[in-house]
């Protein structure tokens, strides 16, 4: 194997923003999406997969907000949930499976790629 190889990319060490981290909770850190496997305080290293199928909570329930299968799904980094498109959110996977505008929750498999809110800036 190549000396230069470090690992496959898919887990992240990274320093947690301000508010700290929570395992289980998505984060925009620059312009990655990812999922904390590690709960962190501020300036803390934790680790995070940017990639993968997690279930992350929806848009609030009954609100109209409703995915059809392979649906592009987009991460609102203030309320910390999967949404529909706005200038503010940031495009980070699709759904699997269809959501009901009821569901609380969805599953979503991530790009794993760089983000940037839809608005651009």
């Amino acid at each position: 194997m190549a000396g230069n190889y470090r690992s496959a990319g898919d887990t992240l060490e990274l320093v947690a923003p301000s508010g700290g981290v929570t395992t289980g909770v998505g984060y925009v850190i620059g312009s990655a999406f990812v999922v904390a496997l590690t709960s962190a305080l501020e300036g803390e290293t934790f680790r995070a997969m940017r990639v993968g199928k997690w279930m992350l909570p929806k848009a609030a329930a009954g609100s109209g907000k409703d995915f059809a299968q392979g649906e592009v799904v987009f991460w609102n980094n203030t309320a910390k949930n999967v949404d529909k498109t706005n200038a503010a959110y940031y495009p980070i996977g699709y759904v699997e499976s269809g959501v009901a505008s009821l569901d609380e929750e969805c599953e979503v498999v991530l790009f794993g790629h760089a983000t940037a809110v839809v608005g651009g800036s």
